[in-house]
């Protein structure tokens, strides 16, 4: 059972995910929270697997409390950024504090339930109109040479697919290797970029020229 924390200062939103994770046979939704406070003394009690974060909300908005959520030692709850923006500077801000996904309010109920699945078993979920927007953002700015050890052939083919919003199970299946290899090879990018998530190792990508918008 996955277990969800919601955080919205709107009422009204948080009733509506509510019903529809609720209805879903391996999600329950644990608590509520209606600003940045009140989620993360609520996360500390409860402990669920996602969070589903606002990012406006007042006083202690959700960046701030993905930030502290994110700092927390592992197994830390996985924190997913539902939110009507989708300016640059707040998609970069909701991924500097360390969120790992993000999404746009006005997703599907399927894709928003599929992300919560995605992001609790460990992987990482961008909105596709956001990742577009951010990589040409990224891309955009002065590149700097990539101070990471080289990557094997299969290494950058799989940062390439987690460039496009690829799961570790998709990869599997396009590259014809096990969910095991797969996860080895994202461990080991990890490791030699330094980064902390999968979102982190395409964004070092981006930003040192390592893939371009022309690589999706």
């Amino acid at each position: 059972m996955i277990r969800v924390f919601l955080a919205d200062d709107e009422e009204l939103v948080r009733g509506g995910m509510r019903a529809l994770l609720s209805a879903e046979p391996d999600i329950a939704v644990v608590g509520e929270a209606a600003n940045g406070f009140q989620t993360v003394t609520g996360v500390e009690a409860l402990r669920p697997d996602v969070v589903l974060m606002d990012v406006r909300m007042p006083g202690h908005d959700g960046v701030h409390a993905t930030r502290e959520i994110a700092s927390w030692p592992a197994p830390r709850p996985r924190v997913l950024v539902l939110t009507t923006f989708d300016l640059d500077e707040i998609v970069d801000d909701a991924i500097a504090a360390g969120a790992d996904g993000f999404l746009l309010k006005r997703a599907t109920p399927e894709e928003i339930v599929t992300a919560v699945r995605t992001v609790a078993a460990g992987d990482a979920v961008l909105a596709p109109r956001v990742t577009r927007r951010l990589l040409r953002s990224l891309a955009a700015r002065p590149r700097r040479p990539p101070s990471a050890p080289r990557l094997t052939d299969r290494e950058a083919a799989v940062l390439r697919a987690l460039a496009t919003g690829k799961s570790n199970t998709e990869i599997a299946a396009a590259m014809h290797v096990s969910l095991e290899t797969v996860k080895t090879h994202v461990k080991h990018i990890l490791t030699k970029l330094q980064a902390r998530d999968r979102t982190q190792a395409v964004v070092w990508a981006y930003r040192t020229g390592f893939l371009t918008p022309e690589d999706e």
